[in-house]
């Protein structure tokens, strides 16, 4: 597949890294010409200098026969306009672009062939609430990530040393569960992947991905975390799009607070949120967050555009006596250095939106891929069309399919019923299967197994 990205940013990066990996013909535009030279000396990848909106460019980076083209700038409006080009002047098949402003979004539909001609659109802002909304509702939880519709979840947990797991074989997990049907779809020890067997031991401090009905998430993470409590009260340090949006989804089920620096967006703020508490003032002052009865918060969530800011005041909320941080992190590099210690959990905008355009790029009925452990995993979500004849997956048991090293299904979504993974478990069409990689390397053979026949079309 020939793919242009437009913008070397943490994301452009980013993605040209992962797809590189997977033997992709990625060409990257931009107008820093150093950050180009980075990029290409260290991925050997084809490199444009240049304005990524201006017919020239595009024709230099070779959209006359691209397949993709992603836009990823800083610039909605450079994004927005890079598709048009692509689509009038080199009827590039599939464009994606970034689009963060709200007005754009909410503009009554601009995004169409006749109009804005973007395929998929992306909204970094938007899949951070998302994520971070997911995580204060699952207490305990690393990462949560939904599929098939919400109808099952994957979630990560570091396993403590009071935990039941501790010691315990995989295949003890449901007993351990209160009888829920769930998975262990992979382990993370010491940061190297393991692809669990039933009599692979857990150990203190895995990172571990498990896998089950949406409605069996509480029930299951109250029986692996028996010490951690509900979350009932949430800090928001930073009142900027990300902070109005998830106090707004969260105010009707906590008790929220908004700590926001500029006085002006604190009225506003007031005025747009019904049950949330705004207050003017720096996260990172000591007085007020111990005014504001910091060592009562469930979860402190710093999510500033100001990467220092938020490490300073999550580092000091946690000290203070705040239960969990979660904290906002652009600069990947910071990312390894605190999630762990101080810092409970870092969200990294740019893998959040890596996931997202990664679905639209993924061939073999991919429909959704979320990106784990700052990218060196994924678990994607895949259906199995055709028949038995046509498919390679269909009429097989889970036990008989010739899975790539590295990979592993954690469980069949049919209809509206969700199946834990078992070998004997037969594929119909139409099955949502969730699999887990850990050798992203083999991600070209997992699309294979679910290319549709050319009959299904």
């Amino acid at each position: 597949m020939k793919i242009i990205i437009l913008g070397a940013g943490q994301v452009g990066g980013s993605l040209a890294q992962n797809l590189v990996k997977e033997a992709s013909d990625i060409t990257l535009v931009d107008t820093d010409a150093e950050r180009l030279r980075e990029l290409q000396d260290r991925y050997d990848i084809r490199t444009i200098c240049g304005r990524a909106s201006h017919p020239s460019v595009l024709r230099q980076a070779g959209a006359e026969d691209a397949d993709m083209l992603i836009a990823v700038t800083n610039s909605d409006e450079v994004n927005m306009v890079a598709c048009q080009v692509a689509y009038s002047v080199f009827h590039t098949p599939t464009k994606i672009a970034r689009v963060r402003s709200r007005e754009y979004l909410a503009g009554g539909g601009i995004f169409r062939d006749d109009a804005m001609p973007v395929d998929h659109i992306v909204n970094p802002e938007e899949i951070v609430t998302h994520d971070i909304k997911r995580l204060i509702d699952n207490p305990g939880a690393l990462q949560v990530m939904d599929f098939a519709g919400g109808q099952v979840k994957l979630v990560g947990l570091r396993i403590e040393l009071d935990s039941p797991l501790v010691n315990q074989e995989v295949s003890a997990l449901r007993s351990i569960a209160d009888g829920v049907d769930a998975r262990v779809a992979a382990i993370f020890r010491r940061d190297r992947p393991m692809i669990p067997e039933g009599k692979t031991v857990l150990e203190a401090r895995d990172e571990v991905f498990l896998i089950a009905a949406a409605a069996d998430i509480p029930h299951l993470m109250s029986a692996l975390r028996k010490s951690e409590r509900p979350n009932k009260r949430v800090v928001i340090a930073g009142g900027g799009h990300i902070g109005e949006n998830l106090a707004r989804q969260l105010e009707h089920r906590y008790g929220v607070r908004v700590i926001e620096q500029d006085r002006n967006r604190c009225f506003n703020l007031s005025e747009t949120l019904e049950r949330s508490i705004v207050l003017n003032g720096n996260a990172s002052n000591r007085e007020l967050l111990i005014e504001e009865s910091i060592e009562d918060t469930d979860v402190f969530c710093a999510i500033t555009n100001d990467d220092e800011a938020n490490i300073m005041s999550s580092m000091l909320a946690k000290s203070l006596g705040a239960r969990r941080v979660i904290t906002l992190i652009n600069n990947p590099a910071y990312v390894d250095l605190i999630e762990g210690q101080d810092i409970d959990i870092a969200i990294s905008p740019q893998l959040a939106t890596l996931g997202a355009i990664l679905t639209h790029i993924r061939r073999g009925d991919v429909v959704r891929v979320h990106s784990l452990r700052r990218g060196a995993a994924e678990a994607i979500e895949a259906i199995a069309h055709g028949d038995h004849q046509s498919s390679k997956v269909i009429g097989k048991s889970l036990g008989e399919l010739n899975l790539p090293s590295g990979t592993n299904v954690g469980a069949l979504i049919r209809k509206d019923e969700v199946m834990i993974a078992h070998d004997n478990i037969v594929v119909e069409p139409d099955d949502h299967f969730v699999l887990f990689l850990v050798d992203k390397t083999r991600i070209k053979d997992v699309e294979a197994l679910f290319q549709a026949p050319v009959s299904f079309f």
